[in-house]
């Protein structure tokens, strides 16, 4: 028997049970689609993600004190980098002024952006209190490009302030350019004039929207008057000490400026003297490739639930091939009787099997792409065709089909034409 006809006769013999071959087949619709779904959402949210963290990010080197999980993939819950409020419990002030000032001799490094948190209750415009972060950092951390309106403040303005667009957008009516804001420190409070509206800022840890609902304040004076201190050990008198410091370093010679800023805290930094853990030393790359490797696993794992559907996909496609095989015991007696071979009605019925999974994979797929456009639209994250996983997902249909169609198919070549001849 040629190919052509082993597919035109199941072809046929599907096409004429159409309502059962339909039903048989929704399973592994249901899991190819779900499949689709997950890699697809997972893969469009990772890529959105990354992308946007590579494009501002990629030549940043992370300093925060104490021994810090920066890299997802290494932390022991599997989760992001620790967030502000994570990151102020278990790193301690101890990056100070002068090793800051240490850090921009070092070859390979453009800028440094401290970034200090200063303690204010909330943020207040035309009568209205939100809680909002206020973070103290230099220009370096504001490029112009991340401007939707106004500018930078310059190093030592007082009074001046840029806000986030989400922190801008958080108020009944939005902040501009040139208005007043009030910060509360909770025993008194400061009148600021809005400088910039900026979309983001640089040197943030938390990738994972560690940029909304935040303001900007000048390290100085307002993080020396406001902020942590500490006794620097060369210097031998009070500075300023950060958490965190953001390193911008020369994009050809990110390793080799990372392994000299590890030397220099290693052995001359006040940071290394201040805090007993040290200080934790690392690239957005490596931070970006455990982002990478954590929201694969994810993807991983949400895909399984569709290979579960898979599994009750193929039962139902073995029950209904061991039917037909009942069904159709006395044409296959007639087939072996005109010198069919056992392997041509083996093949015969892994055909059909094979195009019911086949036919779950071309319906399943396409619903599940529309499906994962449309969270992907909602969670408001560009959309990203996985196209590994939809030629994964096409051979699960078809090998689904191979294994679930094994045993009926076994089963037809072993009826005995003289025994189907007469069966009724």
């Amino acid at each position: 028997m040629k190919l052509q006809d082993g597919i035109r006769i199941a072809g046929r013999s599907l096409a004429g049970h159409r309502l059962r071959s339909a039903l048989t087949t929704v399973g592994i619709v249901i899991g190819i689609a779900t499949v689709i779904i997950f890699a697809s959402f997972g893969t469009s949210v990772q890529t959105d993600i990354v992308g946007e963290f590579e494009d501002t990010a990629a030549s940043e080197i992370v300093i925060v004190t104490g021994d810090v999980g920066l890299d997802p993939s290494e932390n022991s819950g599997g989760g992001s980098p620790p967030s502000p409020d994570e990151l102020g419990n278990v790193a301690l002030p101890g990056v100070t002024t002068y090793d800051v000032g240490q850090l921009s001799d070092i070859d390979g490094v453009q800028s440094v952006i401290p970034r200090g948190e200063i303690d204010a209750s909330s943020v207040n415009y035309r009568n209205q209190t939100e809680p909002q972060r206020v973070i103290a950092t230099t220009p370096s951390a504001l490029p112009e490009e991340n401007f939707a309106s106004g500018s930078a403040f310059e190093q030592g303005e007082s009074g001046s302030i840029v806000l986030t667009e989400s922190a801008a957008n958080a108020f009944e009516s939005p902040v501009g350019v040139n208005d007043t804001v009030e910060i509360d420190y909770g025993n008194e409070q400061e009148n600021f004039t809005v400088v910039g509206i900026v979309s983001q800022a640089r040197g943030g840890l938390n990738v994972f929207g560690g940029f909304s609902a935040e303001v900007y304040v000048p390290t100085e004076p307002h993080y020396r008057e406001r902020g942590d201190t500490v006794e620097s050990p060369t210097q031998g008198v009070e500075q300023a000490a950060y958490r965190q410091v953001t390193v911008v370093a020369n994009p050809n010679d990110v390793s080799e400026t990372r392994d000299r800023i590890e030397t220099y805290f290693e052995e001359d930094s006040d940071a290394g003297q201040i805090v007993e853990e040290g200080v934790t030393v690392q690239s957005t790359a490596q931070i970006v490739d455990g982002i990478e490797t954590v929201l694969g696993d994810v993807i991983q794992l949400v895909t399984g639930i569709g290979v579960l559907a898979l599994l009750v996909g193929a039962f139902g496609i073995a029950n209904i091939m061991l039917v037909s095989v009942t069904e159709r015991t006395k044409e296959i007696g007639i087939m072996k009787a005109n010198g069919a071979r056992n392997r041509e009605i083996m093949g015969l019925f892994l055909t059909e099997s094979v195009l019911l999974g086949l036919a779950g994979a071309v319906v399943g797929i396409p619903v599940g792409l529309l499906v994962g456009f449309g969270a992907a639209a909602y969670a408001e994250v560009g959309f990203t065709v996985p196209f590994g996983w939809i030629l994964l997902a096409t051979g699960m249909g078809i090998a689904t089909g191979v294994v679930a169609g094994l045993y009926p198919a076994w089963r037809a070549a072993r009826v005995d034409p003289i025994d189907a001849l007469r069966y009724e």
